[in-house]
């Protein structure tokens, strides 16, 4: 039997900061705050509407830009999942 390991608990740093975010087959950044960040992904808010699949690529400080799916969605949060891990105190770095 296959189990499926939640990685949104997986080393989670609550912070806010603000990231530009593009969403495929969207026009233009749009601007999100970011509510808490780990290897694997992070947690967004915004206005922007998305979609659970969607491919995105948000600007994170140090990092540049990570490429990403839209994980799941409540209200105006909602998860997204990098392709490829990150290091998180770069983002954090001064």
């Amino acid at each position: 039997m296959v189990t499926q390991i939640d990685h949104r608990q997986v080393g989670r740093d609550s912070l806010f900061l603000m990231a530009d975010l593009r969403v495929s087959d969207q026009p233009g950044d749009h601007r999100v705050k970011v509510r808490n960040l780990s290897a694997r992904g992070m947690m967004a808010e915004g206005t922007v509407r998305v979609s659970a699949g969607a491919g995105v690529a948000v600007m994170l400080p140090g990092s540049g830009w990570v490429a990403g799916r839209v994980a799941w969605i409540q209200d105006n949060r909602f998860g997204i999942a990098f392709a490829e891990d990150i290091d998180p105190a770069t983002v954090r770095a001064p």
